[in-house]
């Protein structure tokens, strides 16, 4: 019986059985099940507070390089979303029109709380921006965390009030992404088949430890700011292909932003929020597995193992593995639409869970459809930014092609285990030849990845589907790529804004 089962349970005996006697041994198991670590929060927070630049490997910061132009590139990109205005008329009706802080793709500047919101769901409007992967069979891949998105927008608007270092910068990147993607594993994997979108829950704290880093908080301050952040942890996978995926984890930057921000001027919260069991790790998982992170942080660092992948497709990271299989196919045999009779693919029901649309009617819907992942490379050998919008999903060609894929739950791919994201692909031309092939990773995996110039092709395609100049794109590019020898943070602003200099 699950937890959540287990709950009502006991709220009926109480109320109706009238037997106090069964409801104290109910008690006493829920009790017991729950892991008592005592001290695990002030351990996150000496960790965000006492680690230096120097403790971090070299790897990891070159990995991380990646995913912060990666992150830049996204917010470009996403500034041409269709939520991007709506952000921008949001922040007209709260009055805000003046600030310090950048809104990346725009002239436009606001206060950094709400920068760090506005570029967040930029950056994750596409949902082309990386993920963390699991180190375990019942963690699942792809439905843990997108590291980037919470963390860079909200250090990001902190470092553009002047002072912060390329170094200062990337420590408390590195600092909020450890802190968050091990929440994320350390949470009992029901947090996420119940349907929590972990990117909003376990964000706000990733982006609450490399503020407080930035702010140079004490472990009390921090401790409260991971209470506060913890407080305004939320977001639901039934929101997936609506803005309101994006709209969670913008939130989750701005969540940990602000959080830090009333820690630093004295506000209180409980300072073993992650452990009690009325904080969140019971509340929001029923349970945790402590050996995930008591002790972990940085042992070894997430980007090194097991690794986060940088995204080939602006689409769910659980349809990348089938896209990669799929073109690799299409290539090899040279594969056109009017031959396919229909295309049938296996994987596991975590990946069904997360791919929802079966029959996409708008590009928001497409991104979380394997089917019209597969029938786009089959039709246009290529789902970038522009294969991802209504009016493509919309064609009659598309939807026939939709209509050919089988996407089912294989019980070979289910028994591979969910920290993989096994994809089974029979493609059947209409001349009875049955073309197969599988994958376990997508391109842009640790298993697979892409090199730092590859993501700065990716880069420079959002900036071009952005449409941003390509002086200020190349300058982009070399500024992250130097980034630990910026004396200030602040000479990256105008390279993301459109106000002329």
């Amino acid at each position: 019986m699950i937890r959540r089962d287990f709950g009502k349970t006991l709220l009926s005996i109480v109320a109706f059985s009238g037997v106090p006697r069964l409801a104290r041994g109910v008690v006493a198991e829920t009790q017991r099940s729950f892991p008592e670590v005592h001290g695990l929060t002030d351990y996150v927070a000496r960790f965000v507070i006492e680690t230096q630049y120097q403790a971090i490997p070299n790897d990891v910061l070159e990995l991380g390089k990646k995913s912060i132009l990666d992150g830049f590139g996204l917010a470009l990109a996403g500034s041409r979303a269709q939520s991007a205005p709506l952000c921008l008329r949001y922040l007209d009706t709260l009055g805000i029109r003046d600030g310090k802080s950048t809104i990346i793709g725009s002239a436009r500047k606001t206060a950094p709380q709400f920068a760090a919101f506005v570029n967040g769901v930029s950056i994750h409007a596409d949902d082309y921006d990386d993920t963390q992967l699991s180190a375990a069979k019942d963690r699942v891949y792809g439905l843990l965390v997108h590291p980037t998105v919470p963390v860079l927008p909200a250090a990001f608007a902190i470092a553009e009030q002047g002072g912060i270092s390329g170094k200062e910068f990337m420590l408390a990147y590195h600092l909020g992404v450890e802190v968050e993607c091990k929440i994320a594993e350390a949470i009992s994997p029901r947090h996420y088949q119940d349907g929590f979108h972990s990117s909003g829950t376990c964000g706000p704290l990733g982006s609450a430890a490399a503020c407080a880093r930035l702010m140079h908080l004490d472990v009390t301050k921090t401790l409260n700011a991971f209470g506060v952040a913890a407080a305004e942890s939320g977001g639901l996978g039934e929101n997936f292909g609506t803005m309101t995926k994006p709209f969670q984890a913008g939130h989750a930057a701005e969540s940990g932003f602000e959080a830090a921000q009333l820690a630093a001027i004295g506000w209180t919260a409980a300072k073993q929020i992650l452990e009690a069991k009325r904080g969140f790790f019971h509340a929001f998982g029923g349970s945790f597995e402590p050996a995930y992170i008591m002790d972990r942080l940085g042992k070894p660092w997430t980007f090194a193992s097991p690794g986060v992948s940088l995204k080939p497709y602006p689409s769910g990271s659980l349809s990348h593995p089938a896209m990669t299989e799929m073109m690799r196919l299409i290539e090899k045999n040279n594969i056109v639409a009017s031959q396919v009779e229909k295309v049938d693919l296996g994987a596991n029901s975590n990946m069904m869970a997360a791919l929802i649309h079966h029959h996409p009617q708008t590009g928001l819907e497409a991104k979380f459809s394997m089917e019209f992942c597969l029938a786009i490379l089959l039709l246009e050998r290529k789902a970038g930014l522009g294969q991802f919008t209504n009016q493509v999903v919309l064609r009659s060609d598309v939807q026939e092609m939709i209509a050919k894929v089988n996407y089912y739950v294989d019980p070979e791919a289910e028994q591979a285990g969910f920290d993989k994201m096994t994809s089974i692909l029979r493609i059947h031309l209409k001349n009875g030849e049955v073309i197969s092939g599988r994958a376990e990773f997508g391109k842009g995996s640790p298993a697979d990845p892409m090199s730092f110039e590859e993501a700065a092709v990716k880069f420079r395609g959002c900036g071009e589907y952005a449409e941003w100049p390509k002086e200020k794109t190349e300058n982009i590019i070399a500024f992250v790529k130097n980034l630990e020898n910026a004396p200030d943070l602040r000479e990256l602003a105008p390279m993301l804004s459109s106000e002329k200099a």
